[in-house]
């Protein structure tokens, strides 16, 4: 499995979990809860923003992976 391949599943993970944690958030009544599952996607989207600048980084160093 290719450095490419690995950062597009990470992502895609990331990307499904920060989901559920908003849909946690929207859907409880327990105001720490929300709170909380709010904090959680919102540290889960810093790590998506992270691995997707990295991601472009890749791509830009090593051409080989665009085509994956």
């Amino acid at each position: 499995m290719t450095v490419g391949t690995q950062l597009q599943q990470a992502i895609a993970g990331l990307q499904s979990t920060s989901a559920m944690m908003k849909t946690f958030s929207l859907e409880t009544q327990d105001q720490t809860a929300k709170q909380e599952f709010q904090q959680i996607a919102q540290n889960l989207d810093n790590a998506l923003e992270t691995l997707k600048n990295r991601q472009n980084y890749v791509m830009q160093q090593e051409p080989q992976f665009r085509q994956q």
